[in-house]
């Protein structure tokens, strides 16, 4: 509130500076706006605590309600290890198409955020992104973000398209998005603009703060999450005085600058991403925050593995809504194919440890205890017979399910049997074995197509945008 209030963020957008001005909001010559402590309670009060991001099918329908969590992949790479020639190239839509086929087979990746960008595409590159998603996957994706503001509209057409019809796309949106705020305490202008688009039209989307500690925040780390906390704020109350009762949500990552290099580090204490989550949650709405699989490493190794087996932990235990993200290494740059598979079997692994376990008064078998006695044998006690079909394995011993329709149901793993004769060592044929998976899924998992009226309603959508990118200046 202090910052808010005293400090104040930069806003380049007339349109949110008179927005902020006819709410009582202070906006000075150098768009500067203040906010005071009224405006924000106001603004904030009519901010929902839950909403649905949609599916294309409700069984895939997610409640940001606080009491599931769910895992995202993360967006957006900019290079991807190619699955024929295996050297590193810029990513292109076909690729986002792909993994999105791969996002929809993988049971626990809850839904798409393009995990790399369609850079063949230019101005208009965050539609065929979103296309390339809606097209591939069941899955809800996340795709509306800062674009010219012209072709923000297309992203709420294509939802609508996929939705069916206006009302629908309200109730169960297809769609997501992300605006990034530019630190310190800044906005972009585009970005505002599209946010006041998505807004207005019931789009749900988070303001995203990347805190860098010792370049664009405070060198400690309390510090940049409180900044971080103000940028995003400063968003959601825009979002909330424009729109009353639009689906916002709340993202703070905190991350560091190597004192040595000046680069980019993500892994932060894990305490930052609990709090960056509670206060989502203090705030009255949604988080996506809480730990990540992905890696600064650029490459697969024993410092990508032990830090998605730590951003798996995490995820289970932060407690959001949207609670981690995986597929990028190289702090997320890049993608490799084998990567995914390998993140998502140490997912599953944490989401059997540490998931839900029901206590249940017949759990503690005294009658079958008595029955055996001392120096008897369970397994051929009825009661084994009958549990045993309900115990779970650990997720790298469960056997494949003989028959497959191409996709992993959460029973399923990486086929290891590879690996197993050499005790599981061999980091080389475990690498083959996720890679072999990756491309069985490629080759061979295809969701169900949208009609073909959508297809082409979509495919005119793009054209149109493609048409109009051409002549903006």
């Amino acid at each position: 509130m202090l910052i808010l209030e005293e400090v104040g963020v930069h806003v380049p957008s007339a349109r949110a500076r008179t927005i902020f001005a006819d709410n009582g909001a202070k906006v000075g010559d150098d768009q500067i706006v203040h906010i005071p402590r009224q405006v924000v309670e106001r603004a904030m009060s009519t901010a929902p605590r839950t909403f649905c991001l949609a599916g294309r099918e409700e069984r895939f329908d997610l409640a940001l309600d606080g009491s599931h969590s769910y895992v995202a992949t993360e967006g957006v790479g900019v290079h991807v290890v190619d699955t024929e020639t295996r050297k590193l190239r810029a990513s292109r839509k076909a690729d986002v198409a792909t993994f999105a086929r791969v996002c929809d087979a993988l049971p626990l990746i809850a839904f798409l955020w393009p995990p790399v960008s369609a850079q063949d595409h230019g101005t208009t590159a965050p539609l065929h992104e979103c296309h390339a998603g809606l097209t591939n996957t069941l899955k809800h994706v996340r795709g509306a973000t800062t674009m010219r503001p012209e072709l923000a509209r297309y992203v709420v057409e294509m939802a609508t398209v996929v939705a069916g019809d206006e009302a629908s796309r309200r109730r169960r949106p297809p769609i997501c998005g992300n605006i990034c705020t530019i630190s310190p305490l800044a906005h972009d202008e585009n970005g505002l603009d599209c946010a006041l688009i998505y807004a207005e039209a019931g789009i749900p989307f988070s303001f995203m703060a990347m805190t860098t500690m010792g370049s664009v925040a405070p060198a400690t780390a309390i510090g940049a999450l409180v900044q971080g906390d103000a940028e995003v704020l400063s968003g959601m109350v825009l979002a909330q005085l424009a729109a009353p009762g639009c689906p916002v949500f709340h993202s703070v990552l905190v991350s560091l600058m190597d004192p040595y290099t000046g680069g980019y580090v993500s892994e932060v204490p894990l305490p930052l991403h609990w709090m960056a989550a509670e206060l989502a949650h203090a705030w009255g709405v949604p988080s996506l925050a809480g730990g990540s699989l992905s890696s600064d490493d650029g490459g697969i190794g024993w410092l990508a593995g032990r830090r998605a087996g730590l951003g798996a932990a995490e995820a289970v235990l932060s407690g959001s809504e949207i609670c981690g993200y995986l597929g990028l290494t190289g702090a997320a740059t890049v993608l490799f194919p084998e990567q995914v598979m390998l993140q998502h079997e140490v997912l599953l692994e944490a989401a059997s440890e540490l998931g839900a376990f029901a206590f249940e008064a017949a759990d503690t078998a005294l009658d079958v205890i008595r029955d055996v006695g001392p120096r008897g044998h369970f397994l051929k006690h009825r009661h084994t017979r009958q549990h045993m079909r309900e115990m779970r394995l650990p997720a790298w011993l469960r056997p494949r399910s003989p028959e497959t329709d191409g996709s992993l149901s959460d029973a399923d793993s990486i086929d290891r049997s590879a690996t197993r004769a050499s005790g599981g060592l061999d980091s080389a044929a475990v690498r083959a074995a996720a890679f072999a998976d990756y491309r069985r899924i490629e080759q061979e998992h295809h969701p169900e197509p949208l009609p073909t009226d959508v297809l082409q309603e979509l495919e005119q959508l793009l054209a149109s945008a493609d048409r109009e990118a051409a002549h903006l200046v």
